[in-house]
């Protein structure tokens, strides 16, 4: 789960299969040892095939964030110049809208609004354990 670096830029594949590529950044927090507030991110390249690709394409802008599940691949190359290159990509398998509270408002609806969400802070109703 991350954020989208870049617009995600769609093309076409000779088959006329369309693909999308797009960069993601995934952060994580921590403190350290000694109480200090961390951070990391990872910048992720990402590709998506068919109509899954257009959807992505569609959908998504720079920024917005998204939950994707797929398949892990190592490219390698060598430039025009002679030095190898390689780096890890997600081929995009499924993906989940995931939408902060601010841009649910944007959309004209809140989840907070919505009958079967509930508040992560809030216990379920007597009558509906999920057990």
């Amino acid at each position: 789960m991350g954020r989208l670096t870049r617009d995600p830029q769609l093309s076409y594949l000779p088959s006329q299969t369309p693909v999308v590529e797009f960069g993601l950044a995934s952060s994580r927090q921590w403190r350290s040892k000694d109480g200090e507030q961390r951070e990391e991110t990872c910048f992720i390249s990402c590709q998506a095939f068919g109509r899954m690709a257009e959807n992505i394409s569609k959908f998504f802008k720079k920024g917005r964030p998204i939950l994707i599940e797929g398949r892990l691949n190592f490219d390698q190359w060598e430039a025009q110049d002679g030095t190898k290159h390689s780096r890890h990509r997600i081929t995009v398998e499924n993906f989940t809208f995931v939408d902060t509270k601010a841009e649910a408002e944007s959309y004209g609806s809140s989840a907070s609004a919505d009958s079967d969400v509930m508040d992560p802070g809030q216990a379920p109703p007597k009558d509906d354990i999920p057990f």
